[in-house]
């Protein structure tokens, strides 16, 4: 067939409803291997103002020429569909352009550097669920072409991970060097008056001290600085791996600040340490681990188990030493259940997500609205922890 069906809408603009129509009927042509009709109703679609609906249409043509053979077609299509914007198939769009240049690659027609590219913009968009399986597909793509170091990335993201946690060695390194430098340089006690958890100086107006007392530790023993940066190698390089590097540090720092107000408003002596952002990374482990269910390798899906008996033996620990600021762990452990009930990893697959079927404009909506409920999650946070500052501020 090479016109439409006639319970088609007849020729002209389409409203979004009968454009939705439209999308139906096709979708039955295509799988009823009705190749033609299927085309000539999904080009029916194409320039909607609506740009969901525009590249559903261009994504559906290209699967109908693609079942007929025409891969030049198919291959123009499926590229309409990913530059229609950032629609609900995009991420389809360019994974379907990905594999048409491989196999335009080893037939001797294309470059499998523009393959690459397209499985990059591919992954960036994809639901969770999908983007182990397109790590592999760049891991082996980059070996084949002889970049050992990208493809290792590759295959660690396709394992769950994202190669080497930077971020967390980077606030190691970052804390241990603040360390040394308040115990053997000669502006060492000004450095820690200027960073720790001073509260008559954050109650005037100090705030960055809601987060610099992280990088300050006890300046007469290395052990509290060893144990909060053991603590942090064995847990920030999992939340790093599961959410990823911008996430991760986002949650290091609201943890901190959660820490340090609840340490400001309930304990009266001046404080440093980063047990309050270590004791919210363990919050979110243990949230995540039981909402979301990450999927992770052993190593980590171990550490994870042990989780709750770590955060209920330091606890025990610290309220029966009477010189640890129990407040800061208390303080940045709400804060971590919170956020890792609150955010979905990004980074990794979950037993959830396996369920979730997306790339329909109801799939868009949906996570348009799980993306806003995050933020104002997220907001939630940080009000309260405003809050929690100016009820510290009134007290003293």
């Amino acid at each position: 067939m090479s016109t439409p069906p006639p319970d088609l809408p007849p020729p002209g603009p389409l409203d979004r409803e009968h454009a939705l129509a439209v999308l139906a009927v096709a979708d039955a042509l295509l799988a009823e291997g009705e190749f033609g009709a299927a085309a000539a109703a999904y080009a029916r679609v194409i320039g909607h103002p609506d740009a969901d609906l525009t590249a559903a249409g261009w994504y559906g043509l290209a699967e109908a020429r693609y079942r007929t053979d025409d891969e030049t077609g198919a291959l123009a299509a499926w590229e309409a569909a990913a530059r229609a914007g950032e629609t609900p198939v995009a991420w389809r769009a360019w994974k379907q352009v990905a594999a048409a240049r491989v196999r335009l690659a080893r037939d001797g027609g294309g470059d499998p550097g523009s393959a690459i590219a397209a499985y990059r913009e591919a992954e960036r968009r994809a639901p969770p669920a999908e983007r182990a399986e397109i790590a592999s597909r760049l891991g082996w793509l980059s070996k084949e072409q002889g970049d050992t170091r990208a493809a290792g990335r590759y295959f660690a993201r396709a394992r769950g991970g994202t190669g080497t946690p930077l971020a967390t060695y980077a606030i190691l390194a970052l804390t241990v060097g603040v360390w040394v430098g308040t115990v053997a340089t000669p502006e060492g006690q000004r450095l820690l008056d200027l960073l720790m958890l001073d509260k008559a100086r954050l109650a005037v107006g100090e705030w960055w001290r809601l987060l610099t007392p992280v990088l300050v530790h006890d300046d007469a023993s290395p052990l509290h600085l060893f144990f909060n940066m053991y603590a942090l190698f064995l847990a920030g390089p999992i939340v790093e791996a599961i959410y990823g590097r911008a996430t991760f540090v986002t949650i290091y720092l609201l943890c901190a600040a959660a820490g340090s107000v609840a340490s400001f408003v309930f304990t009266p002596a001046d404080s440093v340490g980063a047990s309050g952002a270590i004791f919210g990374l363990f919050g979110v482990l243990f949230a995540a681990m039981r909402t979301h269910q990450p999927i992770v390798d052993r190593r980590s899906r171990a550490l994870m188990g042990q989780i709750g008996g770590l955060i209920v033996i330091n606890l025990a620990l610290g309220f029966s030493l009477g010189f640890v600021d129990n407040a800061a762990h208390v303080g940045g452990l709400a804060a971590g259940l919170w956020l890792g009930y609150l955010l979905v990893p990004g980074n990794v697959l979950t037993l959830a997500s396996l369920w979730q079927r997306g790339g329909t404009p109801l799939a868009a909506e949906q996570r348009r609205g799980s993306a806003f409920i995050r933020a104002a999650g997220i907001l939630v946070l940080v009000f309260a922890i405003a809050a929690m500052l100016i009820a510290g501020i009134a007290l003293r």
